[in-house]
């Protein structure tokens, strides 16, 4: 069975920049399990996997425009500390996620008080191009839930 829409699919990956630097990945980690067509994936990595099957590999390089966007210059924002998720304390330099008014948001710490942090709103891979070594690991029918739902359900996607 080949990767297309309303398919659950899972997959292994390893991410570098364009100069080729490691930025992670699922090596040691559960793969990563998503309901293709339903943007549940960075835009540029879903559209490169079309067509493929379990067991097949793929390098798949993902353009700024079609990842997370361009890097914008944006002014430094002030958050408190509790806008913060994770028990963590942060540190400058930590990349955190925030919960903002329109969901959930990753942005890099510039300076920490006692009471909010100064981040830096671009998405830390902003204005990067990425490139993806894929291995897909099994593609299935996705189920009427996961449809209605319009994401994946069981090891790897989203729980209930």
């Amino acid at each position: 069975m080949q990767i297309d829409k309303d398919r659950v699919v899972s997959f292994h990956y390893r991410l570098r920049d364009a100069e080729g630097t490691p930025l992670g990945g699922t090596d040691d980690h559960e793969p990563v399990t998503y309901l293709h067509g339903y943007g549940n994936l960075v835009p540029g990595l879903e559209a490169g996997l079309p067509g493929k099957q379990a067991g097949e590999a793929a390098a798949i390089t993902v353009l700024p425009e079609l990842g997370y966007g361009p890097r914008r210059d944006l002014a430094a924002q002030r958050v408190p500390i509790k806008r913060l998720l994770g028990s963590k304390r942060p540190r400058a330099g930590d990349v955190v996620a925030i919960q903002a008014d329109d969901g959930t948001r990753q942005a890099t710490v510039l300076k920490v008080g006692k009471f909010n942090v100064d981040i830096d709103p671009n998405h830390p891979l902003a204005g990067r191009t990425l490139h993806f070594e894929v291995t897909v690991l099994d593609v299935r029918d996705a189920t009427a839930e996961e449809l209605a739902h319009g994401h994946a359900h069981g090891p790897g996607g989203h729980q209930h």
